[in-house]
């Protein structure tokens, strides 16, 4: 598994490191900053490479992949968690402010490793903290969904959002239309034009493909 998933990725965002990284820093700063403790712990839970958890500067990063090359791309001090998600985390109960995830659940093979990682995350987060998940929307894409090799789940708002209040989390917050689909085989547009765009939700409804869901502990 972990061989294949350096493989896809490898051929799959090869030469968009730079674009990914200002799309990123657009984006933490723009928009997810708002989730994120100052002084707290955090794991980006699928983290890729790093894209997400490397902007932060809270005391303590925690990130979750088994590719192996992300290893090479997160910075010195994030932890990383080569692990299944869905097997228990060799973090404490109650020890995590934020666990955040992006275009990662729809990997997962089954609803029953959606279910496990979701207790997992419950169990590590603290009262009152949070888990941030933005996707594609199966209802929004349901064709191009099926274009990536590695897609299983189809996931929407209500579904997610629905698990999530099954394992105890209460739903803050869900945008059925978020971000358009997908960076991986899409035009890389000016950055000044994703600023744009998140100051703009009423745009949402008509290029957004993907669910942002917030819950709580």
């Amino acid at each position: 598994m972990r061989d294949d998933l350096q493989t896809i990725y490898q051929q799959r965002f090869s030469g968009d490191e730079d674009y990914r990284t200002g799309v990123w820093g657009i984006l933490v700063s723009d928009w997810f900053s708002r989730y994120i403790p100052p002084n707290g712990s955090v794991l980006d839970l699928g983290c890729g490479y790093g894209d997400f958890i490397n902007r932060l500067k809270v005391p303590n990063r925690y990130a979750m992949d088994l590719n192996p090359d992300s290893q090479r791309y997160l910075q010195p001090n994030v932890n990383l968690i080569q692990q299944d998600c869905s097997t228990k985390w060799p973090l404490s109960d109650n020890s995590l402010d934020l666990v955040f995830s992006s275009n990662f659940f729809e990997h997962l093979s089954s609803k029953s490793m959606l279910e496990a990682t979701f207790r997992q995350a419950w169990r590590c987060l603290r009262p009152g903290g949070r888990l941030v998940a933005m996707g594609p929307n199966i209802k929004y894409v349901p064709g191009a969904y099926w274009d990536f090799w590695d897609h299983y789940l189809p996931l929407t708002e209500s579904s997610m959002a629905e698990g999530l209040r099954m394992v105890g989390f209460n739903i803050q917050e869900t945008v059925p239309r978020f971000l358009p689909y997908t960076m991986a085989k899409g035009p890389h547009y000016p950055l000044i034009l994703l600023r744009a765009y998140l100051k703009c939700p009423f745009a949402w409804p008509f290029l957004g493909r993907q669910f942002l869901v917030v819950a709580g502990k």
